[in-house]
């Protein structure tokens, strides 16, 4: 039997080696602008040319490379971070593996200028696919100029596969964002397709924060020390107030690299679990700063994920630390007795009358409740054999049952009382008999499926009606958040949304969907843009219903909520004509049935 292990061709080796470091376009711009930052850039300039597909150029003014560091810096495991095993654990710079220049040279057409300071004249090197093609002197600035052109246009599998450009646009956003905040000394020009996006210059921390994601944040940070003896923690959290229910700005930051760590998020969440409603997330943006010894950050390709030696311990500090700050911040709103205007309590004076009316019930002796009568209310006679039916089966869909109800299109939720025998649970369940045991409906993801199958037809129909605001609401969307807003616009239009770019991301709500207006706005389309970013915007039915769904769960009835009988028999009655009442659109369950087996096992 011959030998079937070989070693694998160096073109085809490198392709593997570069397809664990760059995934998509948004990856090349986080090698280059953090060897930037390593070169010790004080100003960086990215230009972008349709999401990357096209061009990728990464400019910046740092140390520059002579002739032979050039040539170098694109030979796989090149790299002036480290010279010995030990120097592993002691990094603070970013690109220390030589991989970054060696992977993007595989699949790209790659063009570097370049000069350092001890040297007139720079170097220009053209490559293509890892062969160089040119090598020649030139004049250029000192610093680095890399230019990444056709990205995997030797690989057309992988460049088959890049999603939409919005969303390439925003995953580069995410990286640029992620570097931004954890640099504020050095500034950065963003160019997208000859739109400038993003001019931050040099700032602190804070200001940076809200040059890059809001002026709307400003208000609601609350600053974040403690320095111990592992550690310092330092940064800013949002108010509990400004947490919301989707789209929480959170991010984590160590010896200034971005990292996730769900361990340590929990430690946020318990701090604020005492101050923010259930199911609401709060904005933070925390900083630590370590021993690089006691840290792993070569874990994984993209180091986004860290090991702590001591995370116990550091959870400690965390939750301590934020609890501190929204305590010296008095961020949590208290009762004050003592201010001009309180209110003011009537004190009880025996000297004023109190008048009362006295209600005095007629009686008809006559009436007999037993004794029927051809005037007598007969129920309609229902065919409930056929919902016992659907029940056992529940592939059937029981909307011959409902045949008599009539619907009013433009408002799906109101239409023709029906009679039902039901109990209503804790404002929660809807409960009702079945031949064979019991049936329990969950109100609101019920009205969520309604809801949910209403606004979609609105968007296929391009037929929503819109209330107009007596106050335009304003909208102040990160540049992540309203790079979406050209996708899904026409769509909250279809919804009845009324909306309009005033520039600078920012964003008038000036109507809403008719019969919507106890939501808040704001917080709505925020929930239906996140929803839709979710989504990854590649398929337009995928969207169309992220947005539905996403409106549905803002305007359903909401938990505990009595309804009366014409509310509640109106809700079964429109489920069951659904196209899918047994769940909601994100598969919870709506419909269980307990049998009659379930309940005489209980009384054994």
């Amino acid at each position: 039997m011959s030998d079937i292990i070989h070693l694998l061709p160096d073109s085809i080796a490198n392709q593997i080696a570069a397809g664990e470091v760059i995934q998509r376009p948004a990856s090349v711009v986080k090698e280059l602008v953090e060897n930037a930052i390593d070169a010790g850039a004080t100003h960086i300039q990215i230009i972008i040319k349709d999401a990357g597909r096209t061009s990728i150029q990464v400019i910046d003014n740092g140390k520059g490379m002579s002739e032979t560091d050039a040539r170098m810096a694109f030979e796989r495991h090149a790299t002036s971070k480290i010279s010995k095993a030990e120097d592993l654990y002691a990094l603070r710079t970013m690109g220390f593996r030589g991989e970054a220049l060696a992977s993007i040279v595989v699949v790209a057409h790659v063009e570097l200028k370049t000069r350092n300071a001890n040297n007139e004249v720079g170097t220009l090197l053209v490559f293509s696919g890892s062969e160089l093609e040119k090598q020649e002197i030139i004049a250029t600035p000192q610093g680095s100029s890399f230019t990444v052109k056709n990205l995997f246009f030797n690989i057309p599998v992988r460049r088959k596969f890049l999603k939409s450009n919005e969303t390439e646009f925003r995953n580069i956003l995410t990286e640029f964002e992620r570097i931004a905040l954890v640099n504020p000394g050095v500034s950065f020009t963003l160019i997208h397709n000859d739109t400038e996006i993003f001019n931050l210059p040099e700032s602190v921390l804070r200001q940076r924060i809200v040059n890059v994601l809001g002026k709307g944040l400003n208000q609601s940070l609350l600053s974040l020390h403690v320095e111990t003896s592992l550690a310092r923690i330092s940064g800013f959290i949002g108010t509990p107030s400004s947490a919301r229910k989707r789209g929480a700005l959170q991010y984590f930051f160590v010896n200034n690299r971005y990292m996730k760590h769900p361990y340590f998020h929990k430690a946020v969440m318990l701090a604020f679990e005492p101050f923010i409603p259930a199911g609401e997330m709060p904005n933070y943006f925390i900083y630590i700063d370590i021993d690089p010894s006691a840290i792993d950050v070569n874990i994984h390709p993209t180091k986004t994920e860290i090991k702590f030696e001591n995370e116990q311990a550091i959870w400690q500090i965390i939750t301590a630390s934020v609890k501190e700050a929204i305590g010296k911040a008095n961020a949590v709103p208290s009762i004050e007795f003592n201010q001009e205007g309180a209110i003011n309590i009537p004190v009880y004076d025996k000297e004023k009358v109190q008048h009362t009316t006295t209600f005095k019930p007629t009686i008809n002796s006559n009436y007999n409740p037993f004794k029927s009568s051809e005037t007598s209310y007969q129920k309609p006679n229902k065919d409930w054999e056929k919902l016992y039916e659907f029940i056992d089966n529940p592939q059937e869909t029981p909307k011959q049952i409902f045949t008599e109800i009539k619907t009013d299109d433009n408002h799906p939720e109101l239409f023709e009382t029906t009679d039902y025998n039901y109990l209503q649970y804790k404002g929660k369940y809807l409960i009702t008999p079945l031949k064979s045991g019991l049936i329990l409906i969950h109100q609101r993801r019920a009205h969520v499926r309604i809801l949910f199958e209403d606004y979609l037809q609105r968007m296929q129909n391009k037929q929503g009606l819109s209330q107009g605001l007596l106050f335009p609401e304003i909208i102040r969307l990160t540049s992540k958040e309203a790079s979406i807003m050209p996708v899904i616009i026409e769509d909250l239009s279809f919804i009845g949304f009324d909306i309009a770019d005033l520039g600078s991301n920012d964003y008038s709500i000036n109507g809403i969907p008719a019969g919507l207006e106890k939501i808040d706005p704001v917080e709505t389309i925020q929930d239906m843009i996140a929803r839709a970013m979710e989504t990854g915007c590649e398929v337009k039915e995928e969207i169309c219903e992220a947005l539905a769904l996403a409106l549905a769960k803002q305007a359903a009835i909401p938990f505990g909520k009595p309804m009366s009988d014409e509310e509640a028999n109106q809700l079964i009655a429109k489920l069951f004509s659904s196209a899918a009442p047994n769940y909601t659109p994100d598969g919870q369950i709506i419909i269980s049935v307990l049998s009659d087996e379930e309940f005489e096992k209980r009384f054994k």
